[in-house]
């Protein structure tokens, strides 16, 4: 007995508890979260080697890592879920407390995204899985249940797209992953409805690490939706996300993702799909909020595959965001497309960066780029840095780029037509993002066009409601 109970000591003394994570990153905090979500060995393995390449890694010199001059060391990488809730309205913050009401969020909702019913930073918090989708044999699921549940599946596909070689921040992920999704639709079935899941952040001065699985079978085809959002303090974050999609043989993956992230937090996510023979993929990436370092990626490795990136970034005061797309032409007879829409406001910093390549065994391949940059004032900045590599035969790259802001004569007419000022301005935005927003969503894209508005109004461009007219 007495042994039992020493064991039992030295084990707690061995893990840290789920709540109790100290900042900085040691092969003690991967152990630990490995521990409390009881994985098995080739998951803490996984882990712990790719902690080492992580440390053997430097830290990028570029985007915005310099000018911020970030310490991973001063974040918590695991938040666990029973985080102390807020007990009342007066403990949040006033603005989030307004954002909820422009953006017109349903009261039990708001209660809900400022903390008052759930906490879940490092884990995932889903509605529940459809029974539709269980009879068409479609798994849903965090990607914390899936390691339990399909381990097989999940291990063949884990890491294959994005290694935790690829970069140094992809190494991080996986060493210390939690929450995400992971989805499998079997051959010849489409997902009856959009799967959605929804990540938060809210502990302050946290990191947070979701991982992102999703494997279309043969024939078969995923519709996906995302949500991100995070609560504004005086503390920054780190988010960096990893999200791998497998699209097999004719199959199709459309994934869209709406980051609406606080301006204090650091976001480096990592976003990659795989396109096998007459496979096809779709990224449709808004990112508002943060400072953002994202570039979705395709690589189309079977014949006659194709890809479509669709990218809208915000860039406000104090805030940097520099995404764009990657793609990859190795098959025979690929297609791509890529539409980049930028807005840079009350300061704010836009940068496309985008890779097309084509390898040489990609014959008579094909991409589209379009690079759009909307200015709205004279101290914002608007950068394009397109990279191309081509190497295949008879292939063809088209690149095409604009930089402008409003046209006084269309802000003239829209006025003349009985507009005000500032609809016309909502009017002409709207109408710059409309290639991007009209992918998504009806229930996206009502919240996509309240959020431009109200990105407007706190970049000063149009002007907010006074609580008369309010009224």
């Amino acid at each position: 007995m007495g042994t039992e109970l020493l064991t039992e000591k030295e084990n707690n003394e061995q893990y840290y508890e789920a709540d109790s994570f100290p900042p900085g990153l040691s092969r003690k905090v991967v152990e630990s979260i490995s521990h409390i979500k009881n994985e098995p060995g080739w998951v803490t393995e996984f882990r712990l080697k790719a902690l080492e390449i992580f440390e053997s890694k430097p830290m990028p010199n570029w985007g915005f890592i310099n000018e911020a001059n970030i310490n991973l060391n001063q974040y918590v990488h695991y938040v666990g879920t029973n985080q102390k809730k807020k007990k009342s309205w007066d403990e949040v913050d006033p603005e989030v407390l307004r954002s909820f009401e422009r953006l017109g969020i349903p009261e039990h909702e708001r209660r809900y995204l400022a903390g008052l019913e759930a906490m879940n930073d490092s884990e995932t918090v889903y509605a529940g899985v459809k029974k539709e989708l269980e009879e068409l044999g479609i798994i849903f699921c965090d990607i914390d249940t899936a390691i339990r549940e399909f381990p097989d599946l999940v291990k063949k596909h884990l890491g294959t797209v994005i290694t935790a070689d690829d970069n140094k921040f992809s190494a991080l992920n996986s060493a210390v992953f939690s929450g995400g999704s992971f989805a499998y639709c079997p051959k010849g079935i489409k997902t009856p409805m959009p799967l959605q899941a929804y990540f938060k952040v809210t502990a302050a001065s946290s990191g947070q690490y979701e991982r992102t699985l999703l494997i279309a079978d043969e024939g078969s085809e995923i519709v996906y939706n995302e949500g991100c959002s995070s609560l504004q303090d005086s503390g920054t974050n780190f988010h960096t996300a990893v999200v791998e999609l497998i699209a097999q043989k004719n199959a199709r993956i459309h994934y869209t993702t709406i980051q609406n992230w606080k301006k204090n937090m650091y976001n480096w996510t990592v976003k990659r799909g795989l396109c096998e023979e007459g496979a096809h993929i779709t990224w449709t990436d808004c990112n508002i909020g943060a400072n953002t370092i994202k570039y979705p990626g395709i690589i189309l490795k079977g014949d006659n595959s194709t890809g479509d990136i669709l990218s809208l970034a915000f860039a406000g005061k104090d805030q940097i965001q520099d995404t764009g797309a990657r793609i990859i032409h190795s098959g025979k007879n690929t297609r791509s497309n890529i539409l980049a829409k930028g807005i840079s406001l009350d300061g704010g910093v836009n940068s496309y960066r985008g890779l097309v390549k084509f390898d040489k065994s990609a014959e008579n391949a094909y991409s589209h780029v379009k690079c759009d940059a909307l200015m709205m004032d004279d101290r914002s900045q608007s950068h394009a840095y397109p990279y191309n590599d081509v190497s295949g035969e008879r292939g063809t790259l088209n690149y095409e780029a604009t930089v402008s802001k409003i046209d006084e004569d269309m802000l003239f007419y829209l006025q003349a037509r009985g507009l005000s000022e500032d609809e016309a301005k909502l009017l002409i935005v709207n109408g710059f993002c409309d290639g991007v927003v009209r992918d998504l969503n009806v229930e996206y894209s009502v919240e996509m066009t309240r959020l431009i508005k109200m990105i407007l109004e706190d970049g000063h461009v149009i002007t907010s409601p006074t609580e008369e007219q309010k009224t």
